[in-house]
């Protein structure tokens, strides 16, 4: 089970990871209703090095993306959940509209987005790439979102 940690207790946590020479696989979104989709891909991503960390979309970036009835759970509770799944080694939120800070300051070894980012869209790629790092778009679940629940439970 993961961790929910701020980035400075983050930096420190990973340290002796990076001295032991371990890939850290890092991945971001809001993550308002998981599913399977969201499960899939993160599995898929864990299995690309030895650490996980997904950056969380606060409640004040998801409003901001996603309009003014996101997010459905708020962030301590998004949090906990995906903290939960055994795929997640950490979870870190961030107030930005991306998390580009974040990824300077964490410097991933592997950078993944879902199959519906290209891989040239994907925030914070140059910079991983300047320093030799991959960036990699994973396969996409269609019917498996947030945003498709959400019109489901709609029609009811």
């Amino acid at each position: 089970m993961g961790s929910v940690l701020d980035l400075s207790q983050l930096l420190s946590e990973l340290q002796p990871f990076r001295g032991q020479g371990q890939r850290l696989v890092f991945t971001n979104g809001c993550f308002d209703i998981l599913h399977v989709g969201h499960v899939r891909y993160l599995k898929e991503a864990k299995a690309l090095g030895d650490l996980l960390v997904v950056g969380m979309n606060s409640d004040s970036s998801v409003e901001r993306l996603k309009g003014p009835t996101r997010p459905i759970q708020e962030e301590q509770d998004r949090a906990e959940i995906l903290s939960s799944l055994a795929c997640v080694d950490y979870v870190c939120l961030f107030r930005e509209d991306t998390p580009l800070a974040l990824i300077e300051a964490l410097r991933p070894d592997i950078l993944v987005k879902g199959g519906d980012w290209p891989v040239e869209k994907i925030v914070g790629a140059p910079v991983v790439q300047s320093y030799g790092g991959q960036v990699r778009s994973l396969r996409f679940h269609p019917g498996r979102s947030s945003s498709d629940l959400i019109q489901k439970l709609i029609q009811l």
